[in-house]
């Protein structure tokens, strides 16, 4: 659904979640912000003007009976110097739910104000240019990160960093698209205006790799983002449960002698070097005629099934079993990893023919017991999944899922461009793929984006954001 025309709309929302809690902000953006103040809003001492960026403190009271709703501290921002360079105004109240939305009430019943959408606050901000296209997607990607590395991630696009490798790109081909249309509005010139071979090396160095390379962190940027599934699989009584124990340094499973113990999946949440994991705990597999247990086992073979990862735990002091290799001929061509257990009571040896034996797979030894090995076990998960050279703080912005989208559409379009540089093909032919190229890039950051991808966009911030 689209979103409603802003131009002389004043919006109004709750921006804090709901339920109980100590602070309640109800956020007005637009032209008839002010008024509702000096209507809704009774300061201990009324100023002769609201100065902007002040706090004042005083009551919210209903304008036809006067009667005080809530105690409160109010602050006017002028435009063009708020969030959305509209006039700004928050209440912060208290926490009730109730009291903030009897008082949202009164201001939505002031003439010229209604409802604010999902994001529309967000969306202002972009339409009135203070914030880009990324920089909006960075404050929805903030709010749900669900990891420091994710946080830092979105916390760097929100600064523009994004926006500076995308604009630098477009520089480079705005620059090769002035030469081009040069050549199309002078074709009967005798002096080249550049040689082709140059004006390729430049688009190899300044437009394809850049873009080939932002194309690789944004699949290492989903995994920041969104996270892994890694399902612990293994015959009964390896260590599963105490495997899971340790990762998540507490006693969350229970952990028993008596093989089968666990008969359902345990899924936990963790954090390997900033990338968030859901830990998944199965049932050990075996064939069994105990039906309880039975339901247990084809779950936990459905978990390995959807899972991204399979920590694939066999025990040192039985060597690795028929039973472990059938497993592990089960997992076909997903990523794996081999976490050797029990070391504390294995000899060095039986560890040793182990890794022998699987010589193509990652792999820890570990003692699930103890904690040994646990922190190798985790850098073995985190370089088998993201790869060497993952992204650190610091580094270059990760473009998301939308990003990667346009970035590879640009990219193709760009490999066009050099293509036909060497053909050679007509100066007029290789401008459309330049501006195809600018295009995709411009979607990115909002400049050739459709309405419809803005409201989608959008439409996944909460009201009040």
């Amino acid at each position: 659904m689209a979103m409603p025309d802003h131009s002389e709309a004043t919006i109004a929302a709750i921006a804090t979640p709901p339920g109980p809690g100590g602070i309640g902000v109800i956020r007005v953006s637009g032209p008839a912000a002010l008024p509702v103040l000096q209507a809704l809003f009774r300061p201990r001492n009324p100023p002769a003007t609201y100065h902007s960026h002040r706090l004042y403190y005083g009551h919210v009271v209903a304008p036809a009976s006067g009667v005080a709703l809530d105690e409160a501290l109010a602050v006017f921002m002028r435009a063009p110097q708020t969030y959305t360079r509209e006039d700004v105004v928050e209440l912060q109240c208290h926490g009730s739910f109730l009291v903030l939305q009897e008082i949202l009430a009164l201001i939505l019943a002031r003439p010229g104000v209604r409802l604010a959408a999902p994001g529309e606050f967000t969306k202002r901000a972009f339409l009135n240019g203070r914030i880009d296209l990324t920089q909006a997607e960075a404050v929805i990607e903030l709010l749900q990160a669900k990891s420091h590395a994710g946080a830092q991630m979105a916390a760097d696009q929100l600064e523009g960093g994004l926006h500076r490798a995308i604009t630098a790109i477009r520089d480079q081909l705005l620059r090769v698209r002035a030469i081009m249309e040069v050549a199309i509005d002078f074709p009967d010139e005798e002096v080249e205006i550049i040689e082709p071979a140059t004006l390729r090396q430049q688009l190899v160095a300044g437009v394809r790799e850049p873009l080939r390379e932002m194309v690789a962190r944004a699949g290492q940027g989903r995994l920041f983002r969104d996270g892994i599934a890694a399902v612990i699989l293994g015959r009964p009584n390896v260590g599963k449960s105490s495997l899971l124990n340790s990762l998540l340094r507490e006693e969350r499973a229970i952990v028993t002698a008596v093989p089968g113990t666990t008969r359902d999946t345990i899924e936990e949440y963790l954090t390997i070097k900033g990338m968030p994991v859901r830990i998944i705990d199965t049932a050990g597999i075996r064939d069994t005629a105990e039906t309880v247990e039975e339901l247990g086992i084809r779950r936990s073979r459905q978990k390995a099934a959807d899972a991204d990862l399979v920590l694939l735990l066999v025990d040192a002091t039985a060597g690795l079993t028929p039973g472990d290799r059938e497993l592990l001929a089960s997992i076909g061509d997903k990523a794996v990893v081999l976490a050797i257990n029990k070391t504390d009571i294995a000899p060095a040896e039986a560890v040793a023919a182990i890794r022998h034996a699987c010589p193509e797979l990652p792999a820890a030894a570990i003692s699930a017991k103890t904690g040994a090995g646990i922190g190798e076990l985790e850098e073995v998960i985190f370089t088998t999944v993201a790869g060497a050279g993952a992204w650190e703080p610091g580094h270059a912005s990760v473009p998301n899922v939308r990003h990667e989208a346009a970035l590879r559409r640009a990219s193709e379009a760009t490999d066009r461009v050099i293509a036909g540089l060497a053909a050679p093909l007509p100066p007029d032919l290789i401008a459309v793929e330049l501006q195809a190229a600018l295009d995709h890039l411009g979607e990115i950051i909002g400049e050739t984006t459709t309405e419809e991808m803005l409201d989608l966009i959008f439409s996944r911030f909460c009201i009040g954001k």
